[in-house]
């Protein structure tokens, strides 16, 4: 099963960019290979987290797929797990974690495993994939910057 890992030093605080990540509205207008995404449902449990059902569609030339997950957003444990519920995967799982190592930096990392349905699919879109994940990371980092400002270098 393909999967994808990274860690990245943001120079932004980590509530900041958990923000950034459970924003899942505006995926669109910066995420890779996002086409659309809409919340069907969004539910605060007891122990503070609270459960988004939402459908992303991607895009690449031809081929548009659109999939649903349950997007559970821990904001106390600044964590976001992404669990596949119908769509063209057998299986995807994706991991977000903000560890703060300062004010205002923190480390973030992006852990997902997929496997496609069809074998055909797989061959269309899988290397594209990797290819988009690669880059999710640094686009969550671009958007923070455009949002929140992109810090000032500490003087020598």
């Amino acid at each position: 099963m393909p999967r994808f890992s990274n860690k990245r030093r943001v120079p932004h605080g980590a509530q900041r960019m958990f923000d950034l990540v459970a924003d899942v509205e505006r995926y669109p207008e910066f995420v890779p290979l996002c086409h659309a995404l809409s919340v069907r449902q969004r539910t605060p449990k007891a122990d503070g987290t609270e459960i988004v059902i939402a459908d992303m569609t991607v895009s690449f030339k031809l081929v548009k797929e659109t999939f649903t997950s349950r997007v559970t957003l821990d904001r106390a444990n600044l964590k976001i797990l992404v669990e596949y519920l119908r769509g063209p995967f057998s299986n995807l799982e994706n991991r977000w974690t903000f560890e703060p190592k300062g004010e205002a930096v923190c480390d973030v990392t992006f852990f997902i495993s997929y496997e496609f349905k069809s074998r055909m699919l797989a061959m269309l879109m899988g290397s594209m994939f990797d290819a988009a994940f690669a880059r999710f990371s640094a686009a969550f980092e671009k958007r923070a910057d455009a949002i929140y400002g992109r810090p000032k270098p500490a003087p020598a």
